[in-house]
């Protein structure tokens, strides 16, 4: 029998599976964010994250299990040199899986799976510190209204000091061709 012996197959034999895991988690390693479908990404989210949590302890030993997993050089480095000092304070999900739709031949949902502190859209380079989070408006209406007067009299005192082109004195230019789409792959 085989109870509670269930994880997700991905349609492959074990082999093919442990290798294609080995190759996504490398890529995520390497690149920070990789596009795949959902259930891969999954899967490939249980394969990485003890394997980061264990290269927060740099050692031969941890090095040497890590590489057992990915199977290149290249990401073991990766991840001990650049990710574990990046995360050496979060206690677990390192990673995050963001849903793009579906893909176009099969309908297949995808999506990108990603380091969290490697999302510069999400964290804009650095952290906001609770002298920044104390000191913003809590609503739009608290603003005061002699900023805006003074932005708008900055404005009117830039366009008025911009200088005119002169215009140009020459006789005729030379006649212009039209563009068309003639000969041209559609």
């Amino acid at each position: 029998m085989r109870h509670n012996k269930n994880f997700n197959h991905l349609g492959r034999q074990a082999g093919h599976r442990k290798a294609m895991l080995s190759n996504m988690a490398s890529s995520l390693v390497l690149h920070k964010r990789i596009e795949t479908t959902v259930a891969k990404a999954k899967a490939v989210q249980r394969f990485i994250e003890p394997l980061v949590t264990k290269s927060k302890e740099d050692t031969t030993h941890s090095r040497r299990v890590v590489f057992s997993y990915l199977k290149q050089k290249e990401a073991v480095t990766e991840l001990f040199r650049t990710i574990a000092p990046k995360i050496a304070e979060r206690p677990g999900g390192y990673t995050r899986i963001l849903k793009t739709g579906f893909r176009l031949g099969d309908a297949a949902d995808m999506c990108i799976i990603e380091f969290v502190d490697f999302n510069e859209a999400y964290t804009f380079g650095k952290l906001p510190s609770t002298e920044e989070v104390a000191a913003k408006p809590k609503t739009r209406r608290s603003r005061k209204k002699t900023d805006a007067v003074e932005d708008a009299t900055v404005v009117a005192e830039k366009k008025a000091k911009a200088p005119k082109a002169p215009k140009a004195t020459t006789a005729k230019a030379a006649p212009v061709a039209k563009k068309t789409n003639v000969g041209k792959k559609m």
